[in-house]
């Protein structure tokens, strides 16, 4: 079973920039769609964006749309979340996971998931 870690989040004043991290314990990771969500608590847990294996399309949610970067290096099994102009309504704890096939905005959808890392935003 493909084992996920997230790490990179933190506190961050408005308008500041983050980059998240998911690395992986596959060998072949540009098989695998990855994921990025987040959660509020006592909220559902919320779809950010998703990258795909070898040809690396990108999905993101319209609430990121144009501050949000994901990116992939299949060589490190790392896939990389760069969050700019950041907002104190980004606050959440962020999770990335994995899946085969497409894109999809469900997180029912994907099988493995990483611990998550907490993101602040400050006003």
């Amino acid at each position: 079973q493909v084992q996920l870690l997230d790490s990179g989040g933190g506190l961050v004043q408005a308008g500041g920039s983050l980059r998240l991290s998911c690395s992986a314990s596959a060998r072949t990771l540009g098989v695998y769609v990855l994921g990025w969500f987040r959660q509020v608590l006592g909220q559902e847990r919320e779809f950010v964006g998703a990258i795909t294996g070898a040809a690396g399309r990108t999905s993101y949610a319209d609430s990121v749309k144009g501050r949000f970067t994901i990116s992939r290096d299949n060589a490190k099994n790392t896939v990389y979340l760069q969050m700019n102009s950041l907002k104190p309504e980004d606050t959440a704890v962020y999770y990335c996971a994995l899946k085969l096939g497409g894109i999809s905005t469900r997180d029912y959808e994907y099988d493995n998931w990483g611990q998550g890392t907490q993101v602040t935003v400050s006003s």
